[in-house]
C-alpha cells in the first residue's frame, strides 16, 4: 500500500510487550505512524480528543475502563477515528459487544503482522475486516438470536439489573464507574439484543429471564 499521507494510529493495550511489539511493526512502514499508545480505554479516549487519529488499534480487557466502553464513547464522540479491535479473546459476548459498541473490524493477536497492518487499511478505505474465526462467532450469535435468547455482556447485565431496580442513567453511571453516555450506549446495545423497545420493557425482561442476584 502505497499512500502520501501515512495512517495515523494510537495503540491502546494494557500489555507493555504487546504495545512495544505493534510500535515496532507500525515504524517498519512508511504507510503507517504511531501517534500514542495507551494502556486503558479512559487514557484512550484522551488520547483520541487530543491526537485526533485515523485509526485505533483496540484491546478489550483493561484496567479502569474496557474496551468495549471507550470504543462506544470514541465512536460517538469522534465518528471519522475508525477502530480495529485487536484481542485474544473470540468469545461471542464480546464479540457482539466490541463491534456493537462501533468498532470498525476484529483481529485477533495471534494473527500475522501482515494481517493487522492489513485490518488497518482497510477500515482506514472504508472497509470492515473480520477475523474469520470471529466471523464464524457472530454467525453463532446471529443463531442464538434467531431463537430469541438475548446474549448479554456481564456489564450489560449490570446495567439491566440496574434499570430493573429503578435507577436512572446518571445514577447507574455513578455507580458504575462510566459516564452517562457510556450507560446508554449499553441501553442502546440491551435493548438490541432483547428485541425491547424501552426501559419498561427490558425491566420486565429481566424480571422474567434473569437469575436472581446473589
Amino acid at each position: 500500500m502505497t499512500a502520501e499521507q501515512p495512517i495515523r494510529v494510537l495503540v491502546v493495550d494494557d500489555h507493555v510487550i504487546v504495545r512495544n511489539g505493534l510500535e515496532q511493526l507500525l515504524g517498519a512502514t512508511d504507510d503507517y505512524e504511531l501517534v500514542g499508545l495507551a494502556g486503558n480505554g479512559r487514557e484512550a479516549i484522551d488520547l483520541v480528543e487530543q491526537l485526533q487519529p485515523d485509526v485505533v488499534l483496540m484491546d478489550l480487557s483493561m484496567p479502569v475502563m474496557e474496551g468495549v466502553e471507550a470504543t462506544a464513547v470514541i465512536s460517538e464522540r469522534w465518528p471519522d477515528t475508525k477502530i480495529v479491535v485487536l484481542t485474544s479473546f473470540s468469545d461471542h459476548q464480546r464479540v457482539l459487544s466490541a463491534l456493537e459498541a462501533g468498532a470498525d473490524g476484529y483481529v485477533l493477536k495471534h494473527a500475522d503482522p501482515d494481517q493487522i497492518l492489513a485490518a488497518i487499511g482497510a477500515v482506514h478505505r472504508g472497509g470492515a475486516p473480520i477475523d474469520p474465526q470471529v466471523a464464524r462467532v457472530l454467525l453463532d450469535v446471529k443463531r442464538v438470536g434467531a431463537s430469541g435468547r438475548g446474549v448479554l455482556t456481564d456489564r450489560e447485565e449490570e446495567v439491566l439489573r440496574l434499570v430493573q431496580s429503578g435507577l436512572a442513567n446518571k445514577q447507574i453511571g455513578r455507580r458504575l464507574g462510566i459516564s452517562e453516555r457510556t450507560v446508554k450506549a449499553h441501553l442502546t446495545k440491551i435493548f438490541h439484543t432483547l428485541g425491547v423497545a424501552d426501559r419498561t420493557q427490558a425491566a420486565l425482561w429481566a424480571a422474567e429471564h434473569l437469575p436472581a442476584a446473589r
